[in-house]
């Protein structure tokens, strides 16, 4: 088991990139907004646009994980956001910085996918739960720490916003460099090079396993993911992914400071807030990692939208009042809700709801949902917020009306812990 959980760390360092691009640009957006002169909806897409090359990358990163191997494609990841950080750091004009801010994106969408089903691939069931979900550890640990780098970088003037972005460089290089360790996923092997080839990683992972055993995994790799067959474990991943985004997660993560300065905060305190909320998600998402495969997917999700839905109403009207000096503690209320809930299930479910031969493409289905409507959630933010009067406070209280309807869905959603992931299939009949 000590190899399985150094290999599963590695992996998921993509998802500590994957928070750190997603956040970063919460400390930068303002800055850049004044520097080329951004009206409302062409800053609107200069936030939104890394999540527009996150929506190609999780679409695609299902077939390149298929015909490659994941370790293959995860090694492309970390070039990917090498590349970003060093050309976002360095753009001269708006232009090549929304290009460089799409190739982060890209990597974003396809490290969504290929990071926990990787890990998924690795894990024993009893532990998978707490095995994916380190990669949603290490996105909010990238989350806190784009934040604190912000804190730290705002006062260098209207240079900071290149040492904000151009700092993920050194994560990246980390990444890449720890890769040649990993094995190729078993599971994966025993698709496209037989269960021979796959045993010898087992038994690497300290968990060997017989021929029999892994045969209902070996199938034809041009399996189809739009059949009958999957249509539950696919209603299941888009819905679940739909409704993580409409609670407003990423519109708080990418406009934190804002917010704050709308509720009347000082600018320097509004860069210094969202530190406490990083280290908040962190804090939950560690707890709801250490109980989600004893407490189960399905019972965080319930809890975490009733406590989800009450502090988007007092942030609502916190925000409707032109001072709202409790705003702080209601937010983080909310980012304790979701990322005990939401955020600790969202990857880990759509890791391992699909069946081994359609799970690279089933993962990427549900990623790229997930990121369809944070682009649409980001980009309309801005938008709502200086267009409307009161708009903060109409958002958040649609942000809470969706949390009701996600709370109906979960009921529908089937129990997912200590199954095997080649008995998924009899989960969903």
């Amino acid at each position: 088991m000590k190899n399985v959980w150094k290999y599963a760390l590695i992996a998921s360092l993509g998802g500590f990139l994957f928070g750190f691009e997603t956040a970063v640009i919460s400390g930068a957006e303002q800055i850049i907004q004044k520097l080329w002169h951004l009206d409302a909806f062409w800053h609107g897409l200069t936030v939104s646009i890394s999540l527009i090359g996150t929506i190609l990358g999780a679409l695609f990163a299902g077939g390149y994980a298929e015909k490659y191997g994941r370790k293959s494609v995860l090694g492309a990841i970390a070039l990917l956001y090498l590349f970003s950080a060093v050309g976002c750091g360095l753009s001269p004009i708006w232009s090549l910085f929304l290009l460089f801010r799409f190739l982060g994106g890209l990597a974003v969408g396809v490290s969504s996918v290929v990071g926990p089903v990787y890990i998924s691939e690795i894990a024993p069931a009893k532990d998978r739960g707490k095995l994916t979900g380190l990669f949603q550890i290490m996105i909010v640990t990238g989350i806190f720490v784009a934040y604190l780098t912000n804190f730290l970088f705002a006062g260098l003037g209207e240079q900071a916003w290149r040492y904000m972005l151009g700092i993920m460089a050194l994560p990246a290089v980390l990444f890449y460099a720890l890769l040649r360790i990993l094995p190729e996923s078993p599971r994966w092997l025993a698709i496209h090079k037989g269960t021979a080839a796959a045993n010898v990683v087992f038994a690497r992972l300290g968990q060997p396993t017989s021929t029999a055993e892994m045969e209902p995994t070996k199938r034809q790799p041009a399996t189809a993911l739009w059949q009958k067959q999957y249509s539950k474990p696919i209603f299941f991943a888009v819905m679940l992914a739909f409704f993580n985004q409409m609670t407003g997660i990423n519109a708080i993560l990418y406009y934190a400071p804002r917010i704050f300065e709308m509720a009347g905060f000082e600018a320097q305190l509004a860069y210094l807030q969202p530190i406490f909320i990083g280290g908040t998600n962190v804090l939950f998402t560690l707890l709801g990692m250490s109980i989600i495969d004893r407490v189960g997917r399905k019972k965080l999700l319930l809890l975490g939208a009733i406590g989800m839905f009450f502090f988007l109403l007092l942030t609502a009207f916190g925000l409707k009042g032109e001072h709202s000096p409790f705003l702080l503690y209601y937010i983080i209320g909310f980012i304790g809700c979701f990322a005990l809930s939401q955020g600790a299930v969202i990857w880990v479910f759509l890791a391992e709801i699909f069946p081994n031969e359609v799970r690279a493409k089933g993962s990427s289905l549900g990623s790229t949902t997930h990121w369809v409507f944070a682009a649409i959630i980001s980009w309309l933010f801005p938008v709502v917020v200086e267009g409307f009067e009161q708009g903060g406070f109409y958002i958040f209280l649609f942000y809470a009306l969706m949390v009701v309807l996600s709370f109906v869905f979960i009921l529908l959603l089937p129990e997912t812990k200590g199954r095997a992931l080649e008995s998924m299939k009899e989960t969903l009949q």
